[in-house]
């Protein structure tokens, strides 16, 4: 909370600009391990559906990167819905 004297909001000292830029968003992945990590994937644009996770990291970054770490590796994602969609666990 903020305390300040009766009629001075709006004095310079007490005004912080900030800019909002709608409409702008770059969304990333990468996989990261002990031993390695992935490159760092930039999604093109729009938003992340399962069949994109699917079709844009699971299978082209994602198990070559777990194949190559061995019986050991344990996936770990942060339960959003794309990762959590039937069609990504199937």
């Amino acid at each position: 909370m903020i305390w300040r004297e009766l009629g001075t909001s709006y004095r310079a000292p007490n005004i912080v600009e900030r800019d909002h830029y709608r409409g702008g968003g770059l969304l990333v992945w990468k996989g990261i391990a002990t031993n390695g990590r992935t490159n760092l994937y930039v999604f093109a644009g729009g938003s992340i559906t399962a069949a994109r996770y699917r079709d844009e990291i699971l299978h082209p970054l994602l198990w070559p990167f777990i194949s190559a770490m061995g019986i050991d590796a344990i996936f770990m994602d942060d339960n959003t819905r794309p990762h959590r969609a039937r069609l990504v666990r199937s």
